[in-house]
């Protein structure tokens, strides 16, 4: 008789955007003369630049004959898009990333959720707290995390890092030893940042303890502040501790496109295995590659044309973050966030609990954002607003709070 992966079963409740989502849809089915303003998912909303849109109808130009038609992808992606990222991305940085040790993808949280599948059970993950939920429920769904404690709504086998106000919402070194560290800078949902000193910190120490770090990079385009590394392999010694995750998604607007790629370097090792080979090998057998037209697009993103159009639309969702941190701090909140990434974290008034707050917004405003304690513990009393909107609804967003 067929089972079940019970693991699963172990999930608390739903995907945290997905229960937004679900709010959102019945309050406004019972109030449809409502105009909902959703600051929640990291979704953007401006159009693509017009040098993807260009290279996308060449690209869909070549699929429709027969000398230049592409089938199946190559499993770790085409050379031209490997080579440009290598190039563009790493190199001016002065970091030591070949095009072979990188991996396109359809995006970073696929990545994200996938990366866990190298690793032994055996080993014990830390993750930020508050953090993105898919670090953890992907180790709860392979059966990493031990048991759920529903009262103080954390894992056993889990090593949390308070991300506090009096730290600066950044995680400390913890006192036990993990084998795999979660970090995500600039910080989702925080928007915290670290400085290159301190990300050199947690490199020393996972080559000291022989531990791994996954690292996101996911909102790297957002940096504005000059001592704030952009990739971990600007720390000397990254290259044989940690993994990195980027994504097209929120530097050029890739969301409903997909594209993202996870760098492994051929250094990497762990019990004398090289990781790299472990990841081609998962790769090539439960992945069939990001379209051709999809990583054409992807190349125009590194093209000058693009670059100059994206930071033009970086700019657009900064100029919204900074007009949402202002706004809430002018009527009172304890704003942080929102410098080096789109998204500006509050705590929420009084003693209301991130999802009563969430409420109150949602009935008495209009205004969606995200309740912390959906991205762990540390999250209660904290609230997540993004600056991917438009400007526009941005502005009647902040309107609105400011009115009750």
């Amino acid at each position: 008789m067929a089972k079940v992966n019970d693991n699963y079963l172990k999930l608390p409740g739903s995907y945290l955007f997905s229960t937004v989502a679900r709010k959102v849809r019945e309050f406004q089915e019972a109030n449809p003369d409502k105009q909902v303003i959703k600051l929640s998912i990291g979704d953007v909303t401006q159009p693509l630049a017009p040098a993807i849109i260009e290279s996308l109808h060449k690209a869909v130009d070549e699929m429709g004959k027969a000398e230049t038609f592409r089938g199946y992808a190559p499993d770790l992606g085409y050379e031209f898009l490997r080579k440009t990222i290598a190039e563009k991305d790493y190199k001016p940085k002065g970091c030591n990333v070949s095009a072979d040790e990188i991996f396109i993808s359809d995006g970073a949280k696929s990545d994200s959720a996938n990366i866990q599948e190298i690793f032994s059970l055996d080993n014990k993950i830390a993750v930020g707290d508050p953090v993105y939920p898919v670090y953890v429920d992907s180790n709860v769904m392979a059966g990493r995390t031990g048991t759920y404690d529903k009262v103080k709504e954390t894992w056993s086998d889990v090593i949390y890092m308070p991300c506090l106000a009096e730290n600066n919402f950044v995680p400390e070194i913890p006192k036990e030893v993990p084998d795999l560290i979660y970090l995500c800078f600039p910080n989702n949902p925080t928007g915290a940042t670290i400085k290159k000193a301190q990300l050199q910190e947690w490199v020393d120490y996972a080559n000291k303890v022989g531990a791994v770090i996954i690292y996101d990079a996911a909102y790297e385009a957002y940096i504005s502040e000059a001592d704030v590394p952009h990739s971990i392999y600007e720390c000397e010694g990254a290259r044989t501790c940690a993994i990195e995750l980027r994504s097209f998604s929120k530097n050029a607007g890739f969301t409903g496109v997909r594209l993202g790629f996870t760098v492994v370097p051929k250094d990497l090792m762990v019990d004398g295995v090289a990781l790299h080979g472990l990841w081609a090998r998962r790769h090539g057998t439960k992945y069939n590659g990001a379209p051709y037209i999809i990583q054409r697009a992807g190349e125009a993103v590194y093209s000058d044309a693009g670059q100059a159009q994206l930071r033009e639309q970086v700019a657009y969702y900064m100029k919204n973050a900074a007009y949402i941190y202002n706004g809430l701090k002018e009527a009172g909140y304890s704003v942080s966030g929102g410098v080096n990434a789109p998204y500006v974290w509050l705590r929420t008034p009084g003693n209301m609990t991130s999802w009563e707050f969430f409420d109150y917004l949602l009935e008495k405003a209009n205004v969606v954002g995200t309740p912390g304690s959906g991205f762990g513990p540390s999250g209660e009393h904290y609230f997540r607003v993004n600056a991917f909107g438009s400007y526009e609804n941005t502005v009647e967003a902040i309107r609105r709070i400011k009115a009750l």
